[in-house]
Parts: C-alpha cells; sequence; structure tokens
C-alpha cells in the first residue's frame, strides 16, 4: 500500500470533472498524490485550484515536465473532440507516460459525477471514435426512475454498459440477465463496486442466470420479477460462426425474443427496446435474418397491444461499436501484441462505427422519447474502411503498418459484405428533435410481407424436438431453404454447412 501512496498523477483538464478527481483523491491518499493540472485555458493557467498548480498550454508544458518514471496521466476532458483526444494522446506519450487513464464518455458524467474508480486506461477506440453527442444522463434516463429495469445479455458490451449508465439513473431495481454465469458475475461484481464508490444511486442490483430459449421460465421469470421496461441486447452476433450453426441462432435470437415478448406483454411490461443491427437490412447472413425477425416480433407485439394499455414496444438499429466483444478491435489488438500480421477480409470493406457508450447513450434516449410501434436509426456518421482502423491501431502501438507489422487480406467470409446499408430501399429515415436519433418511416410496404406466426410454427419443430415429426430436428438445409423463401436476399449455400 506504501507504494501506491507514492504515485504522482496529472489530471488532464482543471474543469468540473477534473476538480472532482482531484478532491477524491485528497480524501483517499491510496490513490496517490495530484501533482499538477493540465489545461489549455488561459484564464486558469497559472493559477492554483485547492493548491494545485494549473499548468499549460498542455502541448507546450508537457515536454518540461520533470516527471519520475510511475507518474501517471489522467484526462478528465469528457467534452474533447476525437481528433484533440488524438493529438492529446501523442503529446502524453511522448512526454513519457507510459500510462495514461481516461473518463469514460460525457453522457456518463455529464452532471460533474465523476469519481476515480471510473477512469480506465486508454485503448484504441478511444482514439477511433469521433466526438460524441453530449447527453444529459439523468435527464434523459428520468423516464425510469423509481422503476424496474431488466437488461437482456448483461454481460455482453452493449448490455453491460446499458447497466453502467442505467446505474446512474435512479431505477429502483436493476436486472441483471444472461444465459452466461462468468459474465453476469464480472458485470453485478462492477456495478456493484462502482455503486459503493458512489456512482449513481443505491440501486438494487439483482443477477438473474436464464436461457431465452427456455420459453416456460422466461415466461416464469418476467412474470417474478415485475419490471417496468426491458432493454433486449441479448443475441448470438458473430456472422461467420452463426452461419455454421443457422439452427441455433434461429432458436436464441428469433425464438428466445419471441418467448420474452410474450411474457412481456402477458405480464403488463409498458416499455420493451429491441437492440437491432444495421445487418438486418436486406439481410444476407443468417444472423442478419434473425435479426431482422426481431425487428418484426417486435414491431407487430406494439400493434397488437389491446386499445387503451399504454406500451412502448420500440426498435432501435444502429451498426458496430468499437471495442465490442469478439469485433475487429481486441482481434486486431492481440494479432498487434503477436507481431502481426494484421488480416482484413478486403480493401475496400467498410462498416460504420461508435463508440459503446454513446451507442448506449442513444439507446436509453431513444427508449424514453420513443413512440410504441417506431424503428429508431442511431446516426452513425460515415462509414470507415476496416484497414484505415487496422493501420491507426498499428500506429496507437508504436509501429509503423507495413513496416513493422504487416496487413493481409484473408477474403470475405460466408454472410459477409463489403458494405452494410443502415435502411432498406422501404425505409426513409427522417430526422426527430433528438440529435443522432433518425426515425424510419416506410414509404412502402415491407417486401415481403411476412407471416411471423406461419414461419415460427415451419421452423419449431427444426429447433425443437417434435416427436411427431422427429426427422427434421436440426435440420439446417430446410431451415436455410425455409427462410430463404421468406427472406429471399438470403444468401444461398449449396455445401451443407451448418449444423
Amino acid at each position: 500500500m506504501a507504494a501506491k501512496k507514492s504515485r504522482r498523477l496529472y489530471i488532464i483538464g482543471a474543469g468540473f470533472a477534473g476538480r472532482t478527481l482531484a478532491n477524491e483523491i485528497r480524501g483517499k491518499a491510496v490513490f496517490g498524490e495530484v501533482v499538477a493540472f493540465l489545461d489549455d485555458d488561459r484564464e486558469k493557467i497559472g493559477r492554483s485550484v485547492d493548491g494545485i498548480p494549473v499548468l499549460g498550454p498542455i502541448r507546450d508544458v508537457a515536454r518540461l515536465l520533470r516527471r519520475k518514471s510511475a507518474d501517471e496521466a489522467v484526462i478528465a476532458m469528457p467534452g474533447v473532440s476525437g481528433n484533440y483526444l488524438r493529438e492529446l494522446y501523442g503529446i502524453l506519450k511522448k512526454a513519457g507516460f507510459e500510462r495514461i487513464r481516461i473518463l469514460p464518455g460525457i453522457s456518463q458524467i455529464i452532471e460533474g459525477d465523476a469519481h476515480l474508480i471510473q477512469t480506465r486506461s486508454i485503448n484504441p477506440q478511444d482514439l477511433l471514435g469521433r466526438t460524441q453527442v453530449a447527453i444529459n444522463l439523468k435527464e434523459s434516463l428520468a423516464y425510469l426512475r423509481g422503476k424496474r429495469v431488466l437488461v437482456t445479455g448483461a454481460g455482453g458490451s452493449i448490455g453491460g454498459e446499458l447497466c453502467r449508465q442505467l446505474l446512474s439513473g435512479g431505477v429502483e431495481r436493476l436486472y441483471l440477465f444472461g444465459h452466461g454465469e462468468n459474465s453476469i458475475y464480472q458485470i453485478d461484481r462492477e456495478l456493484r463496486i462502482l455503486r459503493d464508490e458512489g456512482v449513481g444511486e443505491k440501486t438494487s442490483l439483482v443477477p438473474v442466470i436464464g436461457d431465452l430459449k427456455d420459453r416456460a421460465y422466461m415466461d416464469y421469470i418476467i412474470g417474478r420479477l415485475k419490471a417496468d421496461a426491458v432493454f433486449h441486447t441479448a443475441a448470438y452476433k458473430h456472422v461467420p460462426l452463426m452461419e455454421e450453426n443457422p439452427v441455433g441462432v434461429i432458436e436464441n435470437n428469433f425464438l428466445g425474443t419471441d418467448n420474452l415478448l410474450g411474457a412481456a406483454q402477458k405480464h403488463g411490461v409498458k416499455r420493451f427496446v429491441l437492440v437491432s443491427t444495421d445487418k438486418a437490412v436486406e439481410p444476407v447472413s443468417i444472423y442478419g435474418v434473425s435479426k431482422y425477425l426481431c425487428e418484426r416480433l417486435v414491431l407487430n407485439a406494439a400493434r397488437s397491444a389491446p386499445a387503451g394499455q399504454p406500451e412502448n414496444f420500440m426498435v432501435v438499429r444502429f451498426g458496430n461499436v468499437l471495442g465490442s466483444r469478439g469485433s475487429i478491435v481486441p482481434l486486431f489488438q492481440e494479432q498487434i501484441e503477436k507481431g502481426g500480421p494484421v488480416t482484413i477480409t478486403h480493401p475496400d470493406m467498410k462498416r460504420w462505427f461508435m463508440t459503446i457508450p454513446e451507442a448506449c447513450s442513444l439507446v436509453l434516449k431513444a427508449g424514453g422519447v420513443g413512440e410504441n410501434g417506431a424503428l429508431y436509426l442511431l446516426d452513425m456518421g460515415e462509414p470507415v474502411l476496416i484497414r484505415d482502423i487496422a493501420e491507426q491501431m498499428i500506429r496507437f502501438y508504436g509501429y509503423e503498418p507495413e513496416i513493422d507489422i504487416k496487413v493481409e487480406t484473408v477474403g470475405l467470409r460466408p454472410g459477409e459484405r463489403l458494405g452494410e446499408n443502415l435502411w432498406a430501399d422501404s425505409e426513409k429515415p427522417v430526422d426527430t428533435r433528438y440529435a443522432r436519433i433518425k426515425k424510419i418511416e416506410t414509404w412502402q410496404a415491407f417486401t415481403p410481407e411476412i407471416d411471423i406466426a406461419a414461419l415460427k410454427e415451419k421452423l419449431l419443430p427444426i429447433c425443437r424436438l417434435d416427436a411427431a415429426n422427429p426427422e427434421i430436428y436440426r435440420d439446417a438445409r430446410l431451415l436455410r431453404a425455409i427462410l430463404r423463401e421468406a427472406v429471399p436476399t438470403l444468401l444461398k449455400y449449396d455445401d451443407g454447412q451448418g449444423e
């Protein structure tokens, strides 16, 4: 413990967030000692804040610091632009800081409620993302104050971040629902530590291990928990892997969502938000088809609500998020740490990207302002070349692309396409009065029109053993044929791959 007390910290940014961190560090000496603030504001430079000097401008003063090897930099500038954050990281690295930490996105600390425990080591996705939209989290989550909220897939990247932000929203009880015990254990433990260190309010945290595919259990647990709102993020989502396991993804994603929806409607859940994906647009993969069908399920459920029964069932669709488990960022990181090569599928492949905190803030915002039966789209900006991301990450770790670490092209995998669309030809995105949230309007009927109930009856005996029809159980060829008839954009495979 004594060694930690000698740690010296430089806080980058002498604004409210930085000062809050400094006060917390002073109250807990084990964190170390704040040596100085670094800031570019000429009104602050040369002054002291609570006895701590403010030095600057950052570009000039960083290289002049008389640092020690163990000194750390903590970036407490939640409103900083993406471009300046990349420049700032370069300045601090050149100044010799080996450890650089950063506060989470502006959405989580807009109220000034910043804590040192929220800081984490800066990583590539912090530098790849665009400038985040400023969302007043407490204001946007007012609709959930005092409510019981269930997040499915709570141990995943999106579900976990939703839970972190909901912790600040004044919810009475937060149900962490997931199938994997380790991931639920980890997010439950993390949230309890955050809560105990003063993040958010004294929300009651309830971990729930369960399986969406178990219809009887979903009916039981939704009835027991009496949740006011459900944010549904749980899904199998790795495209090439799901191409090899088509029955499993339809059983989990489509039929699992149907189980959850049926239970939510039966037990009076007032708000249901499905997190969807651009891969559901004119889908060519089994995963994309499963999410397309989930969208139809939720929108159909919204339309079937009894008259006079207050309900808000909606869909929020967006593209890729930076740093999610199994995505390209952690994959590239592993490849770089091994010395390369970094592999991309095609030099022209593009994807839309946003950071996980921004995506989750917008999902929570849409969940509060959204209308029943509406499909919302998050504004993803411009698509980015995957090769550019690979090269930026290589440079982040101090190497030069093609000189130190090679970038190799390995070809498209089953179910992948060069680019994704955020909306179909039959859909029209229109602006809302909320930044980066669009609403999808249909200017012609969905094509094709799908009888979801009839499709479900065809798929059930393939996904679940039917004693009267056992020969088609887990028949992946038949499943593909049925789905292709319903959703003609699904790519055709003749090699019989899958379950």
